[in-house]
């Protein structure tokens, strides 16, 4: 009998991304708080306008020794005018323990197409998308050193220029776009929707190939053709990686990946190349402390893909549960790699956010480990009503539930706030409350946990080997010349 070569190549996939299990999972090492109310350096001075936005997705650029912090539509939530943009911002990471310390903004770039920025208002009208934009997802390409930014309003990908300045789009597979019967819908909810992304719910991770050649975007859920049910409101348990060709901007093939299960708001957060197609997946749900999050029972883990026994799903809906249809593979999933809400931070309560969103590999730390971070979207500690009036959102996080007991306050004031519970008028938030931050944490991980790893770029010192090499060639052909 011939072997199964699918069957092998699969349990080979498998074995290379599940590590022994004294190796499995990375280790916490420390984590830190960040203010709510601090103001990025794009000279704005109020939440709407200036107040940093983690963190949607995280990126380190190992060629310029870079971290960006990518901040999604603004505090509207989709109401407002918001200039959309990303943070260039330091970190001190011992290169010992991968302890992080002194977080601080260096740079703001603001997103713009033919010079106007573009803003986190919804599409209007509804089936165009103009210059409505709410980033997600974030890569820096290693050819170019251009910006990738996935975003959940198209869905679309956009190239930008170090400036901010839009380059290209790519274009993306009929399928993913939304739609009511055959007409584009960008503003249409989920019950409505026929076909396509479903809303809130676009391309929320962004990965690139170390060589570049490849972009790689992830649904937070899948399409509604991917087994929504519109009665009961449930999503399909699978969810898309869409390919992208780097130098045509076309999609070459769609893979599917399965969640742990499909209920309780559970979707993908980030995407991160560890090289070959190999991944790292966060997946969560919505539970945990939030701007209007229910506290009970977080859930937010960071598993192990290879996408290389998978098959393209492009031409076929995905099943609400169970398997795929006959002759069709999806990820090979492996063993979780971290836990986000094992380790919690006196700073909170020792409570779990509610919104771990980015993911970054980090510097390459001195035993040959890597740092690798996590951060948290904190929905600029904004909320809003049902007339889109805004508040602030106080916690004090050592109440039992913050987000029962927080205290509302109309946005940038604390004159007339009320308290959440019992919306009675309240005193000005006292010492013990704060705005939600934004956290960080840092886990050291080896390399054999990650299965390897090839980073998109050199880094910088390998970079500067390498140049100093080229330059001591040069000397001696010189000299060989004299």
């Amino acid at each position: 009998m011939k072997p199964n070569l699918h069957i092998l190549a699969a349990a080979l996939a498998a074995a290379l991304i599940a590590p022994t299990p004294a190796l499995a999972q990375a280790s916490f090492v420390n984590g830190i708080t960040l203010p709510g109310s601090l103001l990025d350096l794009s000279g704005g001075n109020s939440a709407n306008t200036g107040r940093v936005g983690y963190f949607s997705d995280i990126y380190f650029d190992r060629q310029r020794n870079e971290w960006w912090g990518l901040s999604d539509r603004g505090p509207g939530g989709g109401t407002i005018d918001y200039d959309t943009r990303m943070q260039r911002f330091s970190l001190d990471v011992n290169s010992v323990t991968g302890a992080i310390s002194n977080f601080q903004v260096q740079q703001t770039i603001v997103f713009k197409e033919g010079g106007l920025a573009l803003n986190g208002l919804a599409p209007n009208p509804a089936n165009t998308l103009g210059r409505a934009f709410d980033p997600e997802g974030l890569v820096v390409l290693p050819k170019s050193g251009n910006f990738l930014v996935s975003d959940e309003y198209g869905t679309s990908l956009k190239e930008f220029a170090r400036s901010g300045n839009q380059v290209r789009t790519y274009v993306m597979p009929d399928n993913l776009k939304p739609k009511v019967s055959a007409d584009i819908n960008y503003n249409a909810n989920a019950a409505t929707l026929t076909s396509g992304r479903e809303g809130n719910r676009g391309l929320e991770g962004l990965a690139v190939s170390p060589d570049g050649n490849f972009a790689y975007a992830m649904l937070q859920n899948g399409t509604i053709q991917d087994g929504y049910n519109k009665t009961t409101g449930t999503r399909g348990q699978y969810t898309r990686i869409v390919k992208f060709d780097t130098a045509t901007g076309l999609a070459v093939a769609q893979y599917a990946y399965k969640l742990e299960s499909s209920g309780q708001g559970r979707g993908i957060s980030s995407l991160v190349a560890l090289g070959g197609e190999r991944f790292m997946v966060l997946e969560r749900n919505n539970r945990g402390i939030g701007a209007g999050a229910t506290l009970a029972s977080p859930d937010k883990n960071v598993f192990l893909i290879d996408l290389s026994t998978a098959s393209d799903v492009s031409g076929i809906n995905l099943p609400a549960s169970g398997a795929l249809p006959a002759g069709f593979t999806a990820a090979v999933k492996g063993s979780k790699l971290v836990d986000l809400d094992a380790n919690t931070l006196a700073a909170l309560g020792n409570k779990s956010p509610e919104k771990w969103e980015g993911l970054a590999v980090g510097p390459r730390l001195q035993d040959g480990s890597f740092m690798m971070l996590a951060g948290t979207d904190n929905d600029y500690s904004v909320t809003q009503n049902g007339s889109n009036v805004q508040f602030d959102v106080y916690f004090r996080f050592t109440d039992a539930d913050p987000y029962a007991t927080s205290i509302h306050c109309p946005i940038d004031s604390v004159v007339g706030c009320f308290r959440n519970d019992d919306n009675t008028i309240s005193a000005t938030p006292g010492a013990d409350y704060s705005l939600l931050p934004g956290v960080l944490h840092a886990y050291k991980v080896s390399e054999a946990a990650l299965g390897g790893y090839t980073a998109p770029v050199p880094e910088p010192e390998s970079y500067a080997l390498m140049l100093l090499g080229l330059a001591t060639i040069g000397t001696i052909i010189r000299r060989r010349r004299v």
